[in-house]
């Protein structure tokens, strides 16, 4: 494997419209920058209708689009899915484009508005583009939360350690208001945690390097994000 010269700087970075101080480990040889430093995404100086500087949005599967924009919900501004007309296989994508990170703890309020077909969302990590990734999501309309890979544009869900292939875990109610979604990613093991109890362990190994990090929704769920924290786990 070709071995890279690393150059370690800090930096003052604008994340999410806000201010923060973040360290970036970068290489000579690659315009690609990885997080070694924790950041948080609040959007409150992020201009409403718009998605959040240094953000992109994308979908998986069928449909022809997806609406991601900063709203105001009752005065605090959020990163919000507006998108209401996607099929049923369509999966809606905000990414960070800022660094790729490996190992990881990413923690969110969302709070789960509307859709018929589906609710809620959750996290993507290890984002490679828009058909190859992971992701973990709580549904209100099931009340459950599920860990999927999606690879090469399918999803399947993984199974639980312990538990096997069981389509994730029933949680208590999750209703329509704010509900916490946490994650650590370790090597191959992810543990998932909601409302600050954690509810499961996956193991996998089809995605092993550093990606993008970042929201996802399903069809016609919109959903508000708040409170992004992303920290570097070493």
């Amino acid at each position: 494997m070709k071995t890279l010269s690393i150059i370690t700087i800090s930096l003052l970075l604008l994340i999410g419209c806000n201010q923060a101080q973040n360290k970036i480990r970068s290489t000579a040889n690659e315009k690609v920058s990885f997080m070694t430093a924790d950041t948080t995404f609040n959007f409150n100086r992020c201009k409403t209708g718009k998605l959040p500087a240094g953000w992109s949005e994308a979908f998986t599967g069928r449909g022809t689009g997806t609406r991601w924009e900063v709203t105001d919900d009752n005065g605090n501004k959020v990163l919000a899915q507006r998108s209401s007309d996607n099929p049923n296989y369509h999966f809606n994508v905000a990414v960070y484009d800022g660094f790729k990170i490996k190992d990881v703890e990413l923690t969110v309020r969302m709070k789960g508005v509307d859709g018929h077909m589906d609710q809620g969302g959750g996290f993507v990590w290890r984002y490679i583009d828009a058909n190859n990734y992971y992701v973990v999501r709580a549904n209100p309309l099931e009340d459950n939360v599920v860990l999927y890979k999606v690879e090469n544009g399918k999803r399947t869900d993984l199974p639980l350690i312990g538990k096997g292939r069981t389509y994730g875990t029933e949680v208590p109610k999750l209703g329509n208001g704010w509900n916490n979604l946490k994650l650590t990613v370790v090597d191959d093991l992810f543990t998932v945690f909601l409302n600050g109890k954690q509810i499961f362990q996956v193991k996998d190994k089809t995605f092993t390097e550093a990606g993008k990090i970042g929201l996802w929704t399903k069809a016609d769920a919109v959903s508000y994000f708040d409170d992004l924290e992303v920290k570097a786990i070493k």
